[in-house]
């Protein structure tokens, strides 16, 4: 059920408001004053001559509010990681271990991310089907885009790359992995069936950014000579390959949004068939922004205290970004997948988790090339090669597995469990990262 706006409540309040039985002056002479006097009536005098007026309004207010409340933060499971964000800041505060403050920020975040996901598709419900795509696609991965601007700040370079790299592995094969898994065990008895044209777009715009992630490794590879001469033209090389990145990323969302939208127009009808907004437009605007606030101070916390709680725990910086912060970070993704695949509506499932990692993967990852050239540093496309092999061998998997239009249980066992074979290889991997300061 939507809840109307401040505004909208002031002004049904005004011409459903009923007389009140004041000794000394009625709502009703208040509310309705010659038009000669109209002009003169203000705030002050509106509070003198009908306090219950006022009263009803603020009543009104606190309800709206306390209603948007119980949607926007208690209208999750995740609700009761929400105390570990005031317990990260009196850490931080207080100056407490910094490996707590880590696993606090950590934790907190997990709903956040949520949150915004969820906030952003209740304004989408507004601004229409072409706003709302883009608003989806712009801040789908706000936690990962707000970690990586943060460690760019610090010069925390490899950071930012294991952790978008991770972004992608997450999508591919822990959620998508999962809502096959569970999506096919809900559905025994039922042929699993979805477009595969949405698939196959998302896997060749995915294979677009293995060959400009690729390029640069080969390229260093391939040419021997002063190492400085190499670097920087494998940093010419990530930043023309970016430039044709966003251009691509432009050209799938234009596909997307409007020359073949019908590729897409099945699972959206489906969701909105049972969802509807839950709260007004300003409300979950304000929400969104005092939210991504806090996921920057969060994620600050996180960016400044990686490397010590990596010590503390005796857990690779490369475990921590490639594993931990993307199950953060698509937290989101994970849960809507699943709960879509239960369903059986396995386009929604794979439109959310494919279409998040092409954004990390054509979109994020070269802004982030582009923003660190603005800033100073010097950041490529080349992820040295266990990562990019790690990558290669994700969406070569995934495109194989969704080839065919069809799904079982199977398919998502295969995806899970390559999953846990790259997070077992980067957690015994102790290389330590390149100083970057």
């Amino acid at each position: 059920m939507a809840h109307h706006t401040m505004e909208e409540d002031f002004n049904i309040l005004e011409m459903n408001t009923e007389p009140c039985n004041n000794s000394n002056a009625t709502c009703a002479k208040t509310a309705a004053p010659p038009p000669q006097e109209q002009n003169n009536l203000t705030s002050s005098t509106l509070t003198k001559k009908c306090p219950f007026l006022v009263t009803k309004l603020h009543c009104q207010r606190l309800r709206s509010f306390t209603a948007n409340l119980k949607e926007v933060v208690f209208g999750t499971k995740l609700a009761v990681l929400f105390p570990a964000v005031p317990l990260a800041v009196v850490a931080d505060f207080y100056g407490l271990g910094r490996p707590w403050i880590f696993a606090l920020s950590l934790l907190g975040l997990t709903p956040l991310a949520e949150r915004v996901s969820f906030l952003t598709e209740q304004i989408a419900y507004y601004t229409g089907p072409t706003v709302g795509g883009l608003l989806n696609a712009t801040c789908g991965n706000a936690t990962e885009m707000i970690i990586s601007l943060l460690a760019l700040h610090q010069n925390k370079v490899n950071v930012v790359k294991l952790s978008l790299l991770g972004s992608i592995l997450s999508n591919l094969l822990l959620v998508l992995g999962s809502s096959l898994l569970f999506g096919g065990l809900a559905n025994l008895r039922k042929e699993q069936i979805y477009d595969r044209k949405q698939a196959d777009v998302n896997s060749l715009v995915l294979l677009l950014g293995l060959l400009c992630h690729l390029l640069p490794l080969m390229f260093r590879y391939a040419l021997a000579g002063d190492y400085h001469s190499i670097a920087t033209s494998n940093l010419q090389l990530s930043r023309a390959s970016s430039i044709v990145m966003l251009l691509a990323y432009a050209g799938y969302i234009f596909f997307q949004l409007k020359t073949h939208r019908q590729f897409f127009d099945a699972q959206e009808e489906d969701e909105n068939e049972e969802e509807k907004a839950v709260i007004g437009f300003w409300s979950a605007f304000t929400w969104l922004v005092g939210m991504t606030l806090v996921i920057s101070l969060l994620s600050e916390y996180v960016v400044a205290t990686i490397e010590a709680a990596s010590d503390s725990w005796g857990i690779s910086v490369s475990f921590i970004s490639i594993i931990l912060l993307p199950i953060v970070g698509n937290a989101a993704e994970h849960a809507g997948s699943i709960i879509f695949a239960f369903k059986n509506k396995l386009d929604i499932s794979l439109g959310v988790a494919m279409g998040s990692a092409t954004q990390i993967s054509m979109f994020v990852i070269p802004l982030s090339v582009f923003v660190a050239w603005i800033m100073g540093i010097e950041m490529d496309l080349d992820f040295n090669l266990l990562e990019t092999g790690c990558l290669a061998f994700t969406i070569i998997v995934t495109a194989f597995t969704l080839q065919d239009g069809t799904s079982h249980y199977m398919k998502g066992v295969v995806l899970f469990l390559c999953y846990m074979i790259i997070a077992a290889c980067f957690f015994v991997l102790k290389t330590p990262l390149i100083n970057e300061a």
